[in-house]
């Protein structure tokens, strides 16, 4: 349930930027915030690529990038890219060959930074490639690998020098007549790259692709991602994210959705609102969330469930919610639907009712929206 029509406090003013396409995703101006990951499969192993990449978009992947090291790895993109259900991005590092490759292979975007991958004929014979193969860019900058000039010039990586290296490479790319580019200013350090985006955000009309680079494990990495991350979003800033975690690139999308519903900038699948649980709980809050987020993960409809062990704070959570439930001692609980008191029920019978009301408040917004579509 959306507020922000009540709660002027909840919008966020994003960033303007100028619109490009990454295969059928529309990545900048009004478009919704995309979310992407990358696969750790070895791509030489199309078989296990693909699968990997399937996982990613029945996870809501909007996009997927895949490393092309190798002649052997381009190769196998086109049979990647034929089977992928979402627009692949290949990830190229100083070979120009392997660009041009991975534009003739399918490609829907290349990482790569232009002033890294030779001369200026080099640079226009990947322009063109992307030109003709209908391919945008991701210039992605990153504090680990600053220029050896920007690391004498201020020493060490700073924001400034990741801007300077990113307005660099847009030049080498706007010299050459293209515009279809986003970019990234990538650190593993919070303020650095919160202050490096925060300052391209200033400098160009791009659209800018958010990450934390190397934020770490999946709690670790999450807790990362989720304040750098969030706080540029809050800002208005970033039109497509990556969260970079140490784990199956499934979690990287999950998290990324997590982080862009929590700012109601994106909306999909259950919003599950939990306490943590005490004492007063009628019954195992943990136990039931958990085994509540696995039965409803394959559930995209954007709806909200309030899980809550008392009557302290659950009948006030549950008029925020689409379906409730609230403890209520002697081995029950009430049920609550679209804000309202609705029936009681047994805690050992909860999990799978709950799971009931869900699906089907799942297919009645489905059915209503479809009926919408069908109107206009």
């Amino acid at each position: 349930m959306s507020l922000n029509h009540i709660r002027p406090w909840r919008n966020i003013h994003r960033r303007k930027s100028r619109q490009i396409m990454v295969g059928n995703v529309a990545v900048g101006g009004d478009a919704p915030i995309s979310v992407q990951t990358m696969t750790n499969t070895l791509t030489t192993d199309a078989s296990a690529t693909i699968k990997q990449v399937l996982a990613c978009a029945d996870a809501g992947a909007d996009i997927v990038r895949v490393s092309t090291p190798d002649a052997e790895s381009t190769r196998a993109l086109k049979e990647i890219v034929a089977e992928s259900p979402v627009p692949i991005v290949a990830d190229i590092h100083f070979h120009y060959k392997r660009a041009i490759e991975a534009a003739e292979a399918g490609a829907a975007c290349l990482r790569i930074n232009p002033g890294n991958i030779g001369d200026a004929k080099r640079v226009r014979e990947v322009v063109q490639a992307a030109k003709d193969h209908g391919c945008s860019i991701r210039i992605g900058v990153n504090a680990g690998s600053l220029e050896k000039h920007l690391l004498d010039k201020y020493a060490e990586p700073c924001p400034e020098a990741m801007v300077e290296s990113g307005l660099d490479h847009i030049k080498l790319l706007q010299d050459n007549d293209f515009h279809e580019f986003k970019i990234s200013v990538k650190a593993s350090d919070v303020f650095l790259s919160a202050a490096a985006y925060q300052a391209l955000a200033e400098e160009t009309d791009a659209p800018i692709h958010l990450g934390i680079t190397e934020a770490g494990g999946l709690m670790a990495g999450t807790i990362k991602s989720s304040i750098g991350l969030g706080n540029l979003l809050w800002m208005g800033i970033g039109d497509t994210m990556r969260v970079s975690l140490s784990a199956d690139p499934v979690e990287e999308v999950k998290v990324g959705y997590e982080i862009l519903k929590s700012l109601g900038l994106r909306h999909r699948g259950v919003t599950i609102i939990s306490c943590p649980s005490c004492a007063r709980q009628g019954f195992d809050v943990i136990k039931t969330v958990e085994k509540l987020e696995d039965r409803l993960a394959h559930i995209s409809t954007s709806l909200s469930l309030s899980i809550i062990g008392c009557v302290v704070n659950g009948p006030g959570e549950a008029l925020m919610t689409d379906v409730g439930f609230t403890g209520g001692g002697a081995g029950s609980g009430m049920v609550y639907l679209a804000g309202k008191q609705s029936h009681k029920m047994s805690n050992d019978q909860m999990i799978d009712h709950i799971v009931e009301q869900v699906e089907a408040k799942a297919a009645a917004i489905e059915a209503e929206k479809a009926a919408s579509e069908a109107a206009e």
